[in-house]
This record gives structure tokens, C-alpha cells and sequence, in this order.
């Protein structure tokens, strides 16, 4: 069936930011593919969203690799607990660099990455998209979960966490198109993990507007989770540079 964009309130959004920050069950610990993580306050919390699992299917990281095998470099913004980052530098991706804007995600990163043995191929910096990390890095793969609700242009965010769930005018996706394939090694790929609680139809006007095309490589329909019972197409995007 095609893909048909379905656009959510945003301030749903933010009720759910709230609400998993303040849950009274909220663990410290929690199980997603097979591994422990630890779960640090003002993070975004996977275990409330099935985001972050169909993050990890889409880029192949929860099949099993040797020990032998050897990925490209890995570059994911916005890492929060460092899930993804950290199942990439285990499926042989290196070196991984983990951004992100809120600095206890940083943390909370480098606390799992040393948790599964990765610490030595994985960086965490803190930063605005690209900007903790040098001029000239450049990764075989570009990544990022976005925060793909649309909130509108005059919102002042309360929190860090409250980046996770929404994004402002678009701006920060706007950003990301234009940036992330200069990003990319030669024959490197920009992904962004994009849903239908985002507004596709101005996405792809901003991939226009900044000389980029938006290529469907992968997508999935699942049950939204915790916080409802909607079907959410998610949708695994590539960002190519026109002519």
C-alpha cells in the first residue's frame, strides 16, 4: 500500500516526554535485543517506544556477526541511552562516534558502552548534530532516529528530553538533509529513521529545498506502544544529493 502521512499533535508529544520522565516505574536497567542497558534520568527511554528496536532491524544490528567481521565507520546523532551506537560497534562497525545535544545522552552512552566492551571504539561527544565533532571526520554511515513530530516554529523547549520528541519548524531535520551527506565518506549513505506521526509531505519539500532526494530503503508497521494503540508506519530513509 502507498505511504500515507498521518501528522499528530505535538503537544500529544510532549505529554508523552513528561510522562516518561516522571513514571514511577521508570528502570534503571531495561532488556532491548537480548542485552541490558542502563537508563539514566533526562534520557529518552526506549522501553516506552518501539523506536529504537526497528532502529536496530533496519540497520541489520540485531543478527549475529563473527568476531571476524569488520563495518565501515558508524556515526549516529542523537544516541540517547547509545543502543544503536553501541549494537553497531558489536556487529563490527568502527570507530562509532555517538552525538548528542543533551549531554546526560552523552553519558548515559559512555555508561553502556563500557557496560558491553565497547569503549574502546566508541566515542561519544556532546553537540548540536555535527557540531562536536571535527571538520574532517567523515563516516561510512550516517544515522539518526529523528524526532520526527512537527512542532511549530515559535517553540521554546523546556528540556533537553523534550529535543527527543519534537522538532521545531523542522529545523533540525532541515539541517540534517543539508549536512548529513557531506558527512559520508565516497560511496557512504546519510539514513534517517523517519514515522508517520511526522509530516512527510513538508520533509520531502525541505529535501527539495536543500538539493536532496529522500530514497525509501526499508519500512514497517507496528503498534505504536506504551502511550497508544495506533498502527505507525516507520520508514527507513536515504538522503542523495541532487545532480
Amino acid at each position: 500500500m502507498p505511504y500515507t502521512p498521518r501528522v499528530q499533535d505535538y503537544e500529544r508529544s510532549l505529554e508523552r516526554s513528561r510522562q516518561s520522565l516522571n513514571r514511577a516505574d521508570r528502570p534503571d536497567v531495561f532488556t532491548l535485543a537480548g542485552r541490558q542497558w542502563d537508563l539514566l534520568d533526562e534520557v529518552f527511554a526506549p522501553v516506552y517506544s518501539p523506536s529504537t528496536g526497528i532502529a536496530l532491524d533496519f540497520l541489520g544490528l540485531t543478527e549475529p556477526v563473527s568476531e571476524e567481521v569488520r563495518r565501515g565507520s558508524f556515526l549516529e546523532i542523537g544516541c540517547g541511552t547509545g543502543v544503536i551506537a553501541v549494537a553497531a560497534a558489536l556487529a563490527g562497525h568502527g570507530p562509532v562516534v555517538a552525538s548528542d545535544i543533551n549531554a546526560r545522552a552523552v553519558e548515559n552512552t559512555a555508561v553502556n558502552a563500557r557496560r558491553h566492551g565497547t569503549a574502546d571504539r566508541l566515542r561519544a561527544v556532546h553537540g548540536d548534530l555535527f557540531a562536536g565533532l571535527g571538520a574532517d571526520e567523515r563516516f561510512d554511515t550516517v544515522f539518526w532516529s529523528s524526532n520526527y513530530v512537527l512542532g511549530p516554529d515559535h517553540y521554546e523547549y523546556r528540556s533537553a528530553h523534550e529535543r527527543a520528541y519534537v522538532d521545531a519548524g523542522y529545523r533540525t531535520h532541515r539541517r540534517y538533509l543539508h549536512e548529513a551527506p557531506l558527512r559520508t565518506t565516497p560511496g557512504g549513505r546519510a539514513l534517517l529513521h523517519f514515522s508517520s506521526r511526522g509530516d512527510h509531505p513538508r520533509l520531502t519539500r525541505i529535501a527539495e529545498e536543500t538539493g536532496r532526494e529522500l530514497r525509501v530503503l526499508e519500512s514497517c508497521r507496528v503498534r505504536e506502544g506504551e502511550y497508544g494503540n495506533e498502527i505507525v508506519e516507520h520508514l527507513l530513509l536515504e538522503i542523495v544529493p541532487v545532480g
